[in-house]
């Protein structure tokens, strides 16, 4: 009896794919389509564990930025903090990988968590703030579900997305400085090096040396170089610490000590604190504008992001299109809604997954790996806080310094382009909020390209978005004039 070779056959888990795949496959790789993409169960774990290692900081940085008060002068717990960032983590990466089914990890964006922090709690109770998130989450949901999203994508000029991006990473940079305690607020300039022009003790030179450390481990191209650099810092503080060098009140949050057990059960107390409404004080066109800045915060790099870590794993076509992109994108926008009602900011997807495509991951199985770590790491809390603020925040400078290398896209020479993408950049960490710098950005390029005689390039939605805009600068004068106070 002769053998009969297998004929490939087309599964129905793969219609839309539009392939042909071997038959015996097992269940879990007909459901994330492991043969057809070209990898291996192997390589998606090892892909899911590196991704984790790389954005791992985040469990140290996202309670860092949300550690302030709010207007009633609450602040949110470190432990249920740590709890909230790690669960919201592993949930909506475990939906990416499931849903989505391609290697995309999400976390806390600190970009989103930049602007309740500093935008957001001065103006309205935490609770409060976690409803925004709720309520920006549903507004991306909507935009993705109705096609908006790759419209309004589409209406902003690149320069502007980019400018957005740097902006965003220079102010993160400076809340970096300021944690650590590098720059201080001064008597006879705005700000200074150190408490009195000089730094002073310790832990801040912890933090220049953790900064360098990092920085030097990215220049030789160290897989996971903000994590060690993280654990290298924590290492050098503890040491410090137990030999008393460091006097225990001049660390920012406390002493790098580990009290009682390295385990523990999570934290969920700030799980579904959330309040919808009390913004009289507040006013409907301020709640307004804090909603549409978290759009702009957690919108734009998700799409870029999607499709450049996509492209980097061969999912994508030369067009950006690629399998599961309209439910990555819905998954991406219900992060928003899952990081509020948790407690723990908006979720985006990470640049950081990348790294797990760099090491072979190519499927949604990359990404449950992902949110299965995550979700240990809800049992690890006590560890995880040992990290000092001050080593911590040289992370945070880091992730700046990331994100302003998007200077290299913008066209300094055209003057339509550099005078908005520069006020865009600065005016976020001068005036320490993303609103006034995105404001500034969008009036300028079209007042700018008016005066060219160019205005029918602007766009609609660039007139639309400039008209909102100003009635924002100009909302104190038109108060007054209407004697609304």
């Amino acid at each position: 009896m002769t053998q009969q070779s297998v004929e490939p056959r087309t599964t129905a888990d793969d219609a839309g794919e539009g392939t042909r795949v071997p038959a015996g496959r097992s269940w879990l790789d007909r459901y994330f389509h492991i043969s057809h993409r070209g990898s291996t169960v192997a390589r998606e774990v090892r892909g899911g564990v590196t991704t984790f290692m790389a954005m791992a900081y985040i469990l140290l940085l996202n309670p860092l930025i949300l550690s302030g008060k709010d207007v009633a002068g609450a602040t949110l717990g470190q432990q249920a903090l740590i709890t909230a960032t790690a669960f919201a983590a592993a949930l909506t990466t475990l939906l990416m990988g499931f849903v989505g089914k391609v290697p995309l990890a999400l976390a806390a964006g600190l970009s989103v968590s930049g602007v309740l922090a500093s935008q957001v709690a001065p103006e309205m109770t935490w609770p409060q703030a976690m409803g925004m998130c709720v309520m920006y989450g549903v507004v991306i949901m909507l935009l993705v579900v109705t096609g908006l999203r790759e419209m309004i994508m589409n209406a902003i000029p690149l320069a502007l997305k980019h400018a957005i991006t740097m902006g965003i990473g220079l102010f993160i940079a400076l809340i970096g400085f300021y944690k650590s305690g590098f720059v201080h607020q001064g008597e006879a300039t705005p700000v200074t090096l150190g408490p009195a022009g000089e730094l002073a003790g310790w832990p801040v030179l912890l933090f220049a040396g953790t900064l360098l450390l990092i920085f030097m481990l990215q220049a030789r191209n160290i897989p996971g170089a903000i994590l060690i650099g993280i654990v290298g810092g924590t290492v050098v503080a503890a040491v410090l610490n137990a030999a008393g060098v460091v006097d225990p009140k001049q660390w920012a949050a406390g002493a790098p000590e580990l009290h009682g057990s390295a385990v523990s059960m999570p934290d969920f107390s700030l799980f579904g604190d959330v309040e919808f409404g009390g913004w009289g004080e507040v006013g409907a066109m301020t709640v307004g504008m804090i909603v549409f800045t978290l759009v702009l915060a957690g919108f734009f790099d998700a799409m870029a992001t999607i499709i450049g870590v996509g492209t980097e794993a061969k999912l994508a076509d030369d067009k950006g299109r690629m399998p599961g992109l309209s439910k990555a994108l819905f998954v991406d926008g219900a992060g928003g809604a899952i990081g509020g009602v948790s407690g723990g900011s908006g979720q985006t997807v990470f640049i950081e997954s990348a790294t797990g495509v760099g090491e072979g991951a190519r499927t949604g199985l990359a990404s449950v790996v992902t949110g299965l770590f995550f979700a240990a790491c809800l049992f690890f809390t006590p560890l995880t806080a040992i990290v000092p603020q001050e080593v911590a925040s040289a992370a945070l400078v880091v992730i700046g310094a990331m994100m302003l290398m998007n200077a290299r896209h913008v066209d300094w020479a055209d003057r339509a382009t550099a005078i908005p993408v520069f006020l865009t950049v600065v005016l976020m960490p001068f005036t320490y909020t993303i609103t006034t710098g995105v404001a500034a950005g969008v009036i300028s390029y079209v007042a700018i390209k008016t005066a060219q005689g160019k205005w029918r390039e602007i766009g609609a939605f660039m007139w639309v978005l400039t008209a909102v805009f100003l009635v924002y600068f100009a909302l104190n004068p038109i108060e007054s004039w209407l004697g609304v106070h």
